[in-house]
């Protein structure tokens, strides 16, 4: 990832949880939070309820991708969180990657914001 880190420790992850804000959809929660920084740190978290291992990394490996791919039309400065519900153990690359966008969209984590997600 170019111009993104990982988030890896626990009270990172819990600060976005209490202080960021969410929006959702069938597949995914997106935590966002600004880190005061000209980076972005992605999350992401897949409970033992969508599956078994294999599952949950699959969906990391899904959403890393699409965010990977996406990357240059996220604003900078921004802690995600990424955070799966049971629909996305199910969910196709193509199903993923348009909830990423739309709810990053409806966060006003991309740019042009109100152009992608309709409104």
């Amino acid at each position: 990832m170019i111009f993104s880190e990982s988030l890896k420790k626990d009270r990172d992850f819990k600060q976005v949880y209490r202080k960021g804000r969410s929006v959702a959809d069938r597949y995914i929660v997106l935590y966002s939070l600004p880190n005061g920084t000209d980076r972005n740190r992605i999350g992401i978290s897949a409970s033992k309820k969508i599956g078994n291992s294999v599952v949950r990394h699959h969906f990391a490996r899904l959403i890393r991708e699409a965010y990977r791919l996406h990357e240059r039309m996220f604003t900078g400065g921004v802690d995600m969180v990424v955070v799966a519900r049971a629909a996305a153990a199910e969910a196709t690359y193509a199903e993923l990657a348009a909830s990423l966008m739309k709810l990053a969209g409806k966060s006003h984590l991309t740019q042009n914001s109100e152009s992608r997600c309709g409104g």
